[in-house]
């Protein structure tokens, strides 16, 4: 009986998926990972039921999908309830400027960001113009023009290795002892830098981070 009953959720389940179309797959929203979940512990309950309340299970399983395509639909034809349902995309980076309401809202911290830009191959925020998190929990990023890529050897611009790899040394007003470690900084040579762009006090940078030329980056409060 229990191969039968996984059987049988094995193939409602892909039916069902399949008629949600890609996007449930495709872009987990809040309300397409609400959805997954669901489904996914309702079929369970169709394998692990009592065979005689199996068409309930069955039934609750249908009746879900239907509910989620009529929001899908309802949402294609009106663009404040699918802002409700699955959010709208949040500005992180302005202008090359953290914004730290931003990151606020959306409990986004510094080591997430860094994070996520580093799956697009950006090891700076320097290097961003604009970021971009997306109700899918992805980032869009728009790098600065001068950051744009080219191939040095198309222009014959010699390459030198960067000393260092771009890394955050203060966040929010604190400094990040173990990565001035790892970069043999010392905590005064950091001060120095500091007061040479009139910055007195730690407490006063949001954010900065080596870049690979060894300078800072700094973003004040």
């Amino acid at each position: 009986m229990i191969i039968l009953k996984t059987t049988l959720a094995f193939f409602i389940l892909l039916i069902l998926t399949r008629l949600l179309g890609k996007k449930q797959m495709g872009q987990m929203t809040y309300f397409n990972y609400i959805t997954g979940i669901t489904m996914g512990t309702l079929t369970a309950n169709i394998i692990s039921t009592n065979p005689k309340s199996i068409l309930d299970e069955i039934i609750g399983l249908l009746w879900w999908t239907i509910l989620t395509l009529t929001v899908s639909y309802i949402t294609l034809k009106s663009s404040n309830l699918r802002v409700l349902i699955d959010g709208q995309p949040t500005i992180l980076i302005k202008n090359g400027k953290l914004l730290k309401d931003a990151l606020r809202t959306t409990k986004m911290n510094l080591d997430d960001l860094s994070m996520l830009l580093r799956n697009q191959n950006i090891f700076s925020i320097e290097e961003v113009d604009y970021a971009i998190f997306e109700p899918n929990g992805k980032i869009s990023v728009l790098k600065k023009q001068a950051q744009l890529n080219i191939n040095k050897s198309d222009i014959n611009i010699s390459t030198v290795d960067p000393p260092y790899l771009p890394s955050k040394i203060i966040v929010d007003g604190k400094i990040i002892m173990k990565n001035l470690e790892e970069l043999g900084i010392t905590r005064q040579w950091l001060e120095d830098e500091l007061k040479l762009q009139n910055i007195d006090k730690v407490e006063d940078v949001f954010y900065a981070e080596i870049r690979g030329d060894g300078t800072l980056y700094i973003n004040k409060n």
